[in-house]
């Protein structure tokens, strides 16, 4: 399947998706990891936050209630999921919902704090572009969190959906990271086979 017809596709399969997405067992399913990523987390006041494949802005709305200086935005392919995202918006003006594919993020350099990315990273066709872009906006010394279905092995690949989904091992996350200059800080486990792994912009790495 050639790359756009892969991103006109995915798009597609969460725009059917949105209206449904945050009914139990789904929305259960995030509390869980949502709640435990926080424990993890440590921002600085006052922060921006990026979190890309935001789907309904859950994860924003929990940052945005623990952190009242926080401003954040969240990306997604889907116009549907950003719909539902901007419906729920609790925290309007300081969370934004825009469409953009993380390939290709539409930001400047340097700019986020923290970049979040929830059991979204699978979908990616290219996560090395991913990574450098994430790199690239991330400002020195801000973090990335990246919260996904692991494997034993180095990578998994499984059809469920168009272009099929991806699982990498820990070890896979660090090799992407380190190619564009990031520290590993842990791999600690959430629930149900996902794992956070937490990664570092050095001071002195300007992508």
């Amino acid at each position: 399947m050639a790359e756009n017809q892969i991103f006109r596709e995915k798009k597609r399969f969460f725009d059917l998706w949105a209206k449904t997405y945050d009914l139990i067992p789904t929305t259960l399913f995030y509390q869980t990891i949502h709640r435990r990523l926080l424990n993890y987390v440590a921002l600085p006041s006052p922060c921006l936050v990026l979190d890309l494949g935001c789907g309904t802005g859950k994860l924003l709305n929990l940052l945005a209630a623990r952190y009242p200086q926080l401003k954040g935005i969240g990306l997604d392919l889907s116009l549907e999921m950003l719909k539902q995202a901007r419906k729920a918006n609790r925290h309007h003006p300081r969370l934004i919902f825009v469409s953009g594919n993380a390939e290709d993020l539409p930001f400047a350099d340097n700019q986020f704090d923290a970049v979040f990315n929830t059991i979204s990273f699978l979908h990616y066709p290219n996560p090395e572009k991913v990574f450098q872009q994430i790199a690239r906006v991330l400002k020195p010394g801000g973090y990335f969190y990246l919260a996904d279905y692991t494997a034993r092995e180095t990578q998994n690949t499984v059809s469920i959906s168009p272009g099929g989904v991806r699982f990498y091992s820990p070890k896979k996350r660090e090799e992407m990271a380190t190619k564009v200059g990031m520290l590993t800080i842990s791999h600690p486990y959430l629930f149900a086979n996902v794992v956070l792994s937490i990664f570092h912009k050095p001071h002195g790495l300007n992508q």
